[in-house]
């Protein structure tokens, strides 16, 4: 039988499990723990974040449904109760560590094979009047315009607001489409 990752593995393999059991052993994470181990935590988090789920009682479930294609990332079905002592007993710093390193390690090379790639684009509707708005005009009552703008990410200064380029468009001219025709 074929296998085929998910993307919800593939998310997971890129977590540094090495630092994450030191973490768990140096805070003693699962000291005392016979059901739910802060691995498994961890995963039902991470599930219940990226599924958007609004409640333990979701996660849950969400998880108990594709049970069988998760026993391969190391998780196993876990009641709602367990979960929530899980939140409530184990100290966050765990979680909170790995988010640090996670972010510290991406922050080294997630520039540099970026590189330029990253914009910040915005686009505001403008209200025109009077001689010379005949162009924007797209019903009998309505004139406006669009300004859409691109900022670097790596050289944006918020109080200098300089963008790299920036374009007017009608009014009915749709965010999308006019980000679409800006240079790149």
């Amino acid at each position: 039988m074929r296998h085929h990752n998910s993307v919800f593995h593939d998310l997971l393999k890129r977590i540094p499990w090495a630092v994450f059991e030191r973490l768990v052993d140096q805070h003693q994470a699962d000291k005392h723990v016979r059901r739910l181990p802060t691995k498994s935590q961890l995963i039902a988090l991470l599930y219940g974040q990226l599924a958007g789920a609004q409640s333990l009682r979701e996660i849950v479930g969400g998880l108990q449904s594709h049970a069988v294609r998760l026993y391969h990332v190391g998780w196993r079905t876990v009641s709602r109760s367990t979960l929530a002592d899980a939140n409530a007993l184990r100290p966050d710093a765990v979680f909170a560590k790995l988010f640090a390193h996670m972010i510290a390690e991406a922050g080294r090379g997630l520039r540099r094979s970026v590189g330029e790639a990253i914009y910040l684009i915005d686009s505001t509707s403008l209200k025109l009047s009077g001689a010379g708005s005949h162009w924007a005009r797209f019903s009998s009552q309505a004139c406006g315009a669009k300004l859409h703008i691109i900022y670097d990410a790596d050289i944006y200064d918020a109080d200098a607001e300089r963008p790299i380029y920036a374009a007017v468009t009608p009014a009915k001219v749709n965010d999308i489409t006019g980000t679409l025709r800006l240079p790149r």
